[in-house]
C-alpha cells in the first residue's frame, strides 16, 4: 500500500498463491481492522462471551460511539490468521463490489476461485448466483474463519443487504458472520442452525473500572466518586467518557465534563464546539474541519486539499495524541477520523466555512484523479459541485464498470445527473444512460434515457474528437425504435463521426453490418461484419467482437457453409469466454449459434448445454434492442426445432412475437419468425419442459433458491405474493417437481443454479 495509490490493494497484500483479482480498486485499509493505538480499553468479558458462544451470526447493535469497532477488532485479535475484515462505507452499496471486498478479504486468508466473482449484470440475481459460490469457497477451506462487516448501517441496497443475508444461512458449520451497524439490519436475525448473538447498548455501556482504564489511557487522573459520577451522568457511553477525558486534559471544567450528553443527547456538537474545539488552536481547529471532507486522510492527499504542506506530521502528532483519529495501517500512512467525530467536524465545518466545502471537495477530486482514481474523483467531484467533471469521468467509466457486474454503481452515477436536472446538458451521458439500460434489459428505462438524449441541444465536439451527434446516432442505431433502414443509416453517421481511436468505433460498424442483414443484404453485410470484427478485437471491445463473429456464423449457415459457420461459431464462443462476457446480452446469441451449429455436426448434447446457457438470460431480450432479441429469439427457436422441441421454440417464438408488435419494422425478420411459427404450431405436442419457461418464470429462477419468502421475492420483482407463488407451480410442473427445495435441486442438476 503507498500513498500515491490512496490505500488501495497491491500485490505485496495477497497470499503467494492468491489468483484472485478483482475488476476494481480495492482500498486496502478496510480489508483490516483498525489499527490499535496505545491505551485502549480490553472489552475482555464481552469478547470471553463471543469466544464461548460460538455463535454462527454475531450482531453488534448500538448507537455511534458504544466501542462496536473496537470489541469486534478485540475479538478478531484472538485469531487474527483466519479473520476476514471488511469495513463498509457509502461506496460499498452495489452487490458486485460489496462482494468483491468480501472475497478479496477471504482470500487473504485461503486462495479462492478466481472466478467466484463472475460478473453479474443482471440486477437483482447476485444473491442468488455469486453468494453461493462464496460460501462454498468458505466450505472448502481447510478451517472455518470469522467473517467481519462494519458499519452495516451504511448499506442501503437492498441487494446489498439480500446479499449479506443470503451468506448469513449459508455459511458453513464451525464459521461466524459478525456485524456492526447503528441500527438493527434489516437481514434475518437467526442464522441457519439458530446459534445467533445480539450485543447492544447494555453490553457495550462501560462501567466505573472501565471507564477509570479509559480515563488513564487518556492520561487524566480522577477520584473514584468522580468517576462515578461521570460514569453517571454519560450512562456509560464510551465516547461520552472519551470526550469528557479529553476535555478535561485540555483543561475543561472538571464539573461540567460529561454533564450535558449522553449517547442520544443531540447537544453534543454544542459540548465539542465548547468543551473541545474552542481549547484548541485556529489553526488545527481548521485543519479538523477542512479534512473532515475526506473517508481516508494521507499527508499528501491532505497538503493538497488545504493547499498546504506538513500534514503527514500533523497526523501522526494528532494519532499519538488520541484525538479520535485511527490509524489505517501500522506504517501510519493513512487515517480516518472516529465515524461519529467526523460527523461533527463536518457539521462544525458547514456552520463555520459552508463556501469552502466545495472548494475542498474540488482540491480532492483532483487529487484522486491524478493519482489513478477516478472513481473516487467522482464522488468529490459531485460534492463540489463540478457537473462537467462528473460528465467526463462517467464517459470513461460507465461502460468499464458495467462490463465488471457494478450495474449499482453505474445507475448511482447516471442518477446524480437526473437528481440535478443535468441529464439535457449531457447528451453523451443520457445516450450511456439508454445504452446501459437496453444493455441490463430494462426498456422503459432506456427509452426515458434515450429520449433526453434526443432532446438536448448540445452540439461540439467530444475530449476524445467524436462529434455529439454521432453518439446520439449509435443511441439511435442501438434502440432501432423507427426500423431497420433509419437504423443502418444512424450506424453510418456514427462511424463517420466517431475518433478512429474510439472504443465505440467497433459497435458503429457492427450496426451498419446487421441494418444490411436485416435487410437481406448478407453479402454486403458480411465484409462489414468482418471488418466490425476485426476492429473490435483491436480496440479489446469484446462484446462487439463476440457479436460480429456470431453474426457471420449466421450468414455461413444460411449460405450452407456450415465449416465456416463452426469455426465462427467457436471464435465467437472463445472471445465471449476471453472477455467474461457469459451473462450479458450478447451471450444467448453466441449460445443460439454454438447450439445450432452443434446440432449441425450431430452434438446433440453439446446444443442442449448451450441453450441451457442461453436460457437464463433471455430476460435481457427485451424490445430495448429488438434487434439483437428478435434475432437471438429466432435462432434459439430454430435449435429448438432441430431438437423436436416444439414446446421450447413456441416459447420463445411467442417472446419474439411481443417484441415484434412493439417494433415491427425489423426487415427480414418477420417474415422469418412468421415461418417457424408455423412450423412450431404443426409438430406433436410434448409436455412442456424446462426449455418452455416464459421471461417471468426465469426471473423468478435465481430467487428460488435464496432465503427470500415468495412475499419478499414479490417485492423484488414488483410483483404480488399470489403471482409469485403461481409462476413458482408453473416452474415446478416444467421442472416436473412438487416443491421449492425439489426444483432448488433440479435446478441445479440442470446447470440453472449456483
Amino acid at each position: 500500500m503507498t500513498a500515491s495509490a490512496g490505500g488501495h490493494a497491491g500485490e505485496a497484500e495477497r497470499g503467494p498463491h492468491s489468483r484472485f483479482r478483482p475488476s476494481l480498486e480495492l482500498v486496502e485499509a478496510k480489508l483490516h481492522p483498525p489499527w490499535a493505538r496505545p491505551g485502549i480499553v480490553p472489552r475482555t468479558e464481552l469478547v470471553d462471551r463471543l469466544v464461548a458462544a460460538q455463535p454462527r451470526l454475531i450482531c453488534v447493535v448500538a448507537p455511534p460511539g458504544y466501542g462496536k469497532t473496537t470489541l469486534l477488532a478485540q475479538w478478531a485479535q484472538r485469531n487474527q490468521r483466519r479473520v476476514a475484515w471488511v469495513s463498509v462505507d457509502h461506496h460499498d452499496n452495489d452487490p458486485a463490489v460489496l462482494l468483491a471486498y468480501l472475497a478479496a478479504a477471504l482470500d487473504r486468508i485461503e486462495p479462492i476461485d478466481p472466478d467466484v466473482l463472475q460478473p453479474q449484470p443482471r440486477p437483482g440475481v447476485i444473491a442468488a448466483t455469486v453468494v453461493p459460490r462464496l460460501a462454498a469457497e468458505v466450505s472448502a477451506m481447510a478451517e472455518p474463519v470469522w467473517l467481519v462487516l462494519d458499519h452495516v448501517e451504511l448499506l442501503s441496497n437492498q441487494e446489498c443487504l439480500d446479499a449479506v443475508a443470503e451468506l448469513a444461512v449459508r455459511l458453513p458449520e464451525g464459521s461466524c458472520l459478525a456485524l456492526a451497524s447503528r441500527s438493527r439490519p434489516p437481514l434475518p436475525m437467526r442464522s441457519r442452525g439458530g446459534r445467533t448473538l445480539e450485543v447492544g447498548v447494555a453490553e457495550l455501556a462501560m462501567g466505573t473500572g472501565q471507564a477509570r482504564r479509559l480515563l488513564e489511557g487518556a492520561e487524566v487522573e480522577l477520584p473514584d466518586a468522580d468517576v462515578d459520577e461521570l460514569v453517571g451522568r454519560t450512562e456509560g457511553w464510551p465516547v461520552g467518557l472519551y470526550l469528557a477525558a479529553l476535555a478535561l486534559r485540555a483543561g475543561g471544567p472538571q464539573a461540567s465534563a460529561g454533564s450535558r450528553f449522553t449517547g442520544q443527547d443531540r447537544f453534543l456538537a454544542d459540548y465539542l464546539r465548547s468543551e473541545l474545539l474552542d481549547r484548541l488552536s485556529p489553526e488545527l481547529v481548521r485543519f479538523l474541519t477542512r479534512t473532515s471532507v475526506l473517508d481516508h486522510m494521507s499527508g499528501p492527499l491532505c497538503d493538497a486539499v488545504l493547499a498546504g504542506s506538513g500534514s503527514g506530521r500533523l497526523l501522526a502528532s494528532l494519532e499519538g495524541s488520541n484525538l479520535l483519529l485511527v490509524a489505517l495501517d501500522r506504517h501510519q500512512e493513512w487515517y480516518r477520523y472516529h465515524q461519529l467525530f467526523r460527523e461533527l467536524l463536518l457539521a462544525e465545518l458547514d456552520r463555520r466555512e459552508p463556501g469552502l466545502v466545495p472548494q475542498l471537495h474540488d482540491r480532492a477530486a483532483t487529487w484522486y484523479e491524478a493519482n489513478g482514481l477516478p472513481e473516487t474523483a467522482i464522488y468529490h467531484a459531485q460534492a463540489a459541485g463540478d457537473p462537467d467533471r462528473v460528465a467526463r469521468l462517467v464517459r470513461e467509466l460507465a461502460q468499464p464498470a458495467y462490463a465488471a457486474g457494478r450495474f449499482s454503481t453505474v445507475r448511482s452515477w447516471l442518477a446524480w445527473f437526473e437528481d440535478q436536472g443535468l441529464v439535457p446538458r449531457y447528451p453523451p451521458v443520457a445516450a450511456q444512460g439508454a445504452w446501459l439500460h437496453a444493455l441490463a434489459g430494462q426498456p422503459a428505462d432506456a427509452e426515458r434515457w434515450a429520449d433526453a438524449a434526443e432532446r438536448s441541444s448540445f452540439a461540439g465536439t467530444l475530449p476524445d474528437g467524436s462529434t455529439t451527434e454521432s453518439w446520439v446516432a449509435l443511441l439511435r442505431a442501438l434502440l432501432c425504435r423507427d426500423g431497420v433502414e433509419r437504423m443502418r443509416a444512424d450506424a453510418q453517421t456514427a462511424v463517420a463521426g466517431l475518433d478512429p481511436g474510439s472504443p465505440w468505433r467497433a459497435t458503429a460498424i457492427l450496426l451498419e453490418g446487421i441494418g444490411y442483414l436485416l435487410d437481406g443484404q448478407a453479402d454486403r453485410a458480411d465484409p462489414i461484419l468482418a471488418r466490425a470484427a476485426e476492429v473490435a478485437a483491436e480496440a479489446g471491445a469484446m462484446p462487439a467482437a463476440s457479436a460480429a463473429l456470431a453474426e457471420r456464423s449466421i450468414v455461413a449457415m444460411d449460405r450452407d457453409e456450415w465449416d465456416k459457420a463452426d469455426d465462427l461459431a467457436e471464435q465467437a464462443l472463445g472471445t465471449l469466454r476471453a472477455g467474461r462476457l457469459d451473462n450479458y446480452v450478447m451471450g444467448p446469441l453466441v449460445y443460439a449459434v454454438a447450439a445450432r451449429t452443434a446440432i449441425h455436426r450431430g452434438d446433440l448434447g453439446v446444443a442442449r448445454e448451450q441453450l441451457a446457457l442461453a436460457a437464463p438470460l433471455r430476460p435481457l431480450l427485451t424490445y430495448a434492442m429488438p434487434h439483437r432479441a428478435v434475432q437471438t429469439l429466432l435462432e434459439l427457436g430454430r435449435a429448438h426445432l432441430a431438437l423436436d422441441d416444439d414446446a421450447g421454440a413456441r416459447t420463445v417464438l411467442s417472446q419474439a412475437r411481443d417484441i415484434l408488435r412493439r417494433r415491427p419494422d425489423l426487415g427480414i425478420l418477420p417474415r422469418q419468425a412468421e415461418e417457424l411459427r408455423s412450423r412450431a404450431d404443426t409438430s406433436h405436442d410434448k409436455p412442456a419442459g424446462v426449455s418452455s419457461l416464459t421471461t417471468a418464470e426465469l426471473r423468478l429462477l435465481p430467487l428460488l433458491p435464496t432465503h427470500l419468502t415468495f412475499a419478499e421475492i414479490g417485492q423484488q420483482l414488483y410483483v404480488s405474493r399470489h403471482t409469485v407463488k403461481t409462476q413458482a407451480i408453473s416452474v415446478y410442473r416444467k421442472l416436473g417437481v412438487s416443491s421449492r427445495s425439489q426444483a432448488v435441486q433440479r435446478l441445479q442438476e440442470l446447470g440453472l443454479s449456483a
